[in-house]
Parts: C-alpha cells; structure tokens; sequence
C-alpha cells in the first residue's frame, strides 16, 4: 500500500471521528448524556450501529474519547489565557487561568457537567488511555502554576498538627505522587483553593444559585480575591 493511499485513509478516518465527536456533542447539548448512545451517534451521522465499531469498541471507548476532547478543548482554552500573560507577574497568569475556566464552563454547560460529573480519572481507567492523559493535561495547568509561585516565593501555609490524621496522610501521599514539589502544607492550601474554584463553578453551571443570583461573575471574582489572599498574591493587579 502506497504512502498516499495510506494517508488519504488516515486523513478519512480522522474526518469521520470529529463527525463522530460533534454528533456526539450535538446530542449531549439538545438531549442531555443519556442520549449519547452509540446507535444515536450512528444515525446523527448516517451509518448503522455496528459501523461506528470500526472506530469504538463501544460505548464506554466512545465516552472516554469525548470526555478527552472536551478536556483538550478547556485545557487548550486555559492555557490561551496562560500564555497570552506571558512574562506577567504569576497572579495575572494564575487569575486569568481561572477565569478561562469559568467562561469555557459557564460557555459549554453541558460539555462542563459532562466531564465533571465522574470522577476525572476514574480508578479503573488505563493511565495510557486519551482520557487519562487528557485530565492530566487540565490537572497540571493550575498545579505548575501554584507549584512555580512556591518556588518564587512560599505562600502561608497552616500547621498541618491539627487536622485528623487521615487527612494528614492524604496530603502527604498525593504530595508524593506529585514528586514532592509542593509539600503537604502546600498541598492543603492549593486544594483549598481548588476546591473553591471548582464548587463555585458547580453551582452556577448547574444553577444551583439562580435563586438569589441572576449575574455571578462578582461572586466569582469575590472568590478569586478569597484565593488571592491564601496565595499572597495581589489581587488588585489583576
């Protein structure tokens, strides 16, 4: 087989999964997850069921290669806010991330519920697989950011003595699993924050506090000076 025909059949076969991925896309969007099944993906883009086996082995493969587009697509629009800041001081780079990440949620509700709904790396999921790589790719984003202000100058961090020992050894194992770059102190102020961020998100994605908020972008930026603060950054600059 000829290197051409060879490409033209890897450039058709990249063509149909992104008709894949936006039928997929279509009906999570109108119908909600439930609808995102492999015969409904088969007839948004005109082939039987089994066709679309030549591509997923089923619904679960199908399910994580979407899950990973839309991990790619708010990674890709964390790091545009990331990089447009370069050079500038890390709160504006730090804060800016943020930020995309709300617009990018409050922007695709859906695609936001989708990908937070389960666990981003569920325990069963191969380390190798599209999905796992593409959750760490997100994961990493707001991590080496607060790993690089510890480095540059150490934030207040709280005396860990006093938190149930459980917790303790929580932190100190995901410090670990992170290769020590940020100690446990350092790692209960960062969840902390992250924490935060994401439940803010959570609710207003999921309209939890439209009974009292019709505009949440002050609440939000309320939680970025919260956030500010535990990072010792100035928040005024941003």
């Amino acid at each position: 087989m000829s290197a051409r025909t060879t490409g033209r059949r890897e450039r058709l076969r990249q063509a149909t999964l992104e008709e894949i991925h936006a039928a997929a896309r279509k009906l999570l969007v109108e119908q909600g997850s439930a609808a995102v099944t492999v015969n409904a993906v088969a007839r948004e883009i005109g082939v039987s069921g089994p066709a679309l086996y030549h591509y997923y082995s089923g619904h679960d493969e199908l399910v994580g290669a979407v899950t990973a587009g839309f991990f790619r697509e708010l990674a890709g629009a964390m790091e545009q806010a990331r990089d447009a800041q370069a050079g500038a001081p890390i709160a504006e780079r730090l804060l800016a991330v943020c930020r995309a990440m709300r617009a990018w949620a409050i922007g695709h509700p859906a695609e936001f519920g989708w990908i937070f709904a389960s666990p981003i790396t569920p325990p069963n999921l191969r380390r190798d697989s599209a999905r796992h790589q593409a959750a760490l790719r997100f994961e990493q984003i707001l991590l080496d950011l607060t790993v690089e202000l510890w480095r540059t100058r150490q934030f207040p961090v709280p005396d860990l003595a006093g938190l149930p020992e459980s917790q303790r050894e929580q932190l100190t194992a995901f410090s670990d699993v992170i290769g020590g770059v940020l100690p446990p102190e350092a790692v209960h102020v960062f969840l902390s924050c992250w924490i935060r961020l994401y439940g803010l998100l959570c609710m207003e994605v999921l309209h939890q506090l439209d009974f009292v908020y019709t505009d949440l972008e002050p609440v939000f930026e309320e939680c970025l000076r919260d956030l500010a603060g535990l990072l010792d950054l100035d928040y005024s600059r941003t």
